[in-house]
């Protein structure tokens, strides 16, 4: 029962690394969809004042559905590698239901 309870927190640098590296694999991502999109080397920042609202809030729209599935995807991958080589789920009693 004790590595059950270690697990999570020994995932924890596992889980930062998968996180660090989802954000990248995203944001690489994301540019080549704009660019799909809009033929444009660079996305609108919301401080561009030569945008348009329409074109800023839809850069941020692609952007977060990018981010969270490359995230939920990494985590969920790296999760499920950690359960198959400890046994252990690595969220402690999540999803045990």
């Amino acid at each position: 029962m004790k590595s059950k309870k270690k697990l999570p927190l020994a995932y924890k640098p596992i889980g930062f690394a998968l996180g660090w590296t989802s954000g990248a694999v995203a944001g690489m991502a994301f540019q080549k969809t704009w660019k799909l999109i809009r033929h444009e080397d660079d996305a609108p920042d919301a401080l561009d004042r030569d945008r348009r609202w329409g074109e800023i809030l839809l850069a941020a729209a692609i952007q977060g559905a990018i981010f969270s599935v490359v995230r939920s995807a990494v985590n969920r991958a790296g999760a499920k590698a950690v359960e198959r080589s400890t046994g252990s789920w690595p969220a402690g009693d999540k999803g045990n239901a």
